[in-house]
């Protein structure tokens, strides 16, 4: 498949190194560092120029292009370009957007587009989805809610914090032993740099990291295994910003109860007028005194959007000094991820990547829903439909071959089902999988 990338940054950069082995892509962008670094890494053509110009759209072969994906941080840029890619061409077009009144315009067909990403939003749900399961490092939702991804570091022994009789039901024991919550499968438990396949005489140790499918409510029971977390209530967010409000917004449709944090008078007075049932407060938010009167400490989360990594990293690490249990860091670079991680941030969670993920998507097969990328996009989970032709089709699961992917649930007539060894896939079902991101080409074709 031909692919035009409008964008050479972050976004762009995550889109073409998921997309560069398996399609042929061709990358805009102004800044010629950026497109340098990006030829030099992979296998892709550059246009140095504007892309919200004819000259240069038909210079990047829009017209015989497939997909056109306009993900500048510019947002009247992307619209522009993506109106321009389907006046030229019969490629299909997805822009990214910052704003959320062009969401809605775009919602009542008011923007000729076919897809518009809201990196604000995408980072929202994955907020909210996250505080529903505090005790992961990531997890996604299939399937209209009725199937979770989650990844847990399994906690390592402690005098501190001995283990759980929950987690010795769970961990050191063989797989086919284990008292694995019920409708959730281990995708896979990873150790060290090695990815181990959870066959039933594997088992999980302390210090692994694993990804789990399953109902939400196995996802839960997964969480109370690994953290003994409760049921979260009341969040802090810090930063009023777009993807603060989008944060707060999601939270409290969710029935949670929400305090926002935000500096600048304005934009306080602002967001208390429009954002019904929280509370909002004009501070910094790092200064004890205000954290002791206002009982920060005692918040079930809190999350972090502000616009600097650095406030965001402090302000958690000393939310954690008072007393917050779990933490949320919104990140602006890919670094920061990690350098969150090893301050003790509970998770982080970098809304590019979730853009770039939703965006990735459009350029699998057709039959692919969604799909979720993991562990630096070393894996995938793709959502994907079983054609009549396909060679698994009515085969018993204990008789498939073990090939390292996974089919962790099947959605039949709307409903998900969590597959045991007597199950066998239908025509038109739909396969929630789990395979290496090397290997999502050859699953495609398989089914």
């Amino acid at each position: 498949m031909k692919i035009v990338v409008l964008g050479a940054g972050q976004v762009g950069a995550t889109i073409v190194e998921a997309l560069h082995d398996d399609h042929e892509a061709t990358v805009i962008d102004l800044d010629a560092a950026r497109l340098q670094a990006l030829s030099y890494r992979y296998d892709v053509r550059t246009v140095r120029g504007n892309g919200a110009t004819r000259r240069v759209l038909q210079d990047a072969g829009v017209e015989e292009a497939a997909l056109m994906i306009a993900c500048t941080s510019r947002d009247e840029i992307n619209l522009v370009a993506g109106t321009l890619a389907k006046k030229l061409s019969a490629a299909q077009t997805i822009v990214r957007t910052s704003n959320p009144e062009y969401l809605e315009a775009w919602q009542e067909r008011q923007i000729d587009v076919d897809f518009m990403v809201s990196s604000e939003l995408e980072t929202a749900l994955a907020v909210s989805s996250t505080i529903g399961v505090p005790s992961a490092k990531q997890t996604d939702v299939f399937a209209d809610g009725q199937v979770q991804i989650v990844e847990f570091d399994v906690p390592l022994d402690s005098s501190e914090r001995p283990p759980t009789d929950a987690i010795r039901e769970v961990v050191g024991l063989e797989l086919k032993a284990a008292s694995i919550p019920a409708d959730s499968k281990v995708a896979s438990i990873i150790r060290g740099d090695r990815v181990l396949v959870p066959r039933g005489d594997e088992s999980i140790q302390p210090g692994d990291r694993i990804i789990i499918i399953g109902s939400p409510e196995a996802a839960r029971a997964w969480g109370q295994i690994m953290a003994r977390s409760k049921q979260v209530d009341d969040v802090v967010v810090y930063g009023a910003g777009a993807t603060g409000l989008a944060i707060a917004r999601v939270l409290l449709d969710q029935r949670i109860r929400v305090r926002l944090i935000e500096p600048s008078e304005e934009r306080a007075r602002e967001v208390a007028e429009e954002l019904h049932g929280a509370r909002v407060y004009c501070a910094t938010g790092v200064d004890p005194d205000f954290i002791e009167r206002e009982r920060i400490g005692q918040a079930d989360a809190a999350v972090f959007a502000m616009r600097e990594d650095a406030k965001n990293l402090y302000a958690a690490t000393l939310a954690k000094v008072h007393g917050v249990r779990f933490t949320i860091g919104i990140t602006h670079e890919p670094i920061s991820i990690e350098v969150f991680e090893h301050a003790g941030i509970d998770v982080a969670v970098n809304p590019r990547s979730l853009t770039a993920e939703e965006i990735v998507r459009f350029a699998h097969d057709p039959r692919v829903r969604q799909l979720s990328m993991l562990e630096g996009d070393r894996f995938e989970i793709l959502d994907i439909t079983v054609r009549e032709e396909s060679k698994l089709v009515r085969i018993p699961f204990k008789e498939l071959p073990m090939t390292g992917s996974l089919i962790g649930a099947i959605v039949r007539d709307g409903t998900a089902i969590f597959p045991h060894g007597g199950d066998q896939l239908e025509p038109d079902d739909r396969a929630i999988i789990f395979t290496e991101s090397r290997r999502v080409a050859e699953v495609e074709k398989a089914l």
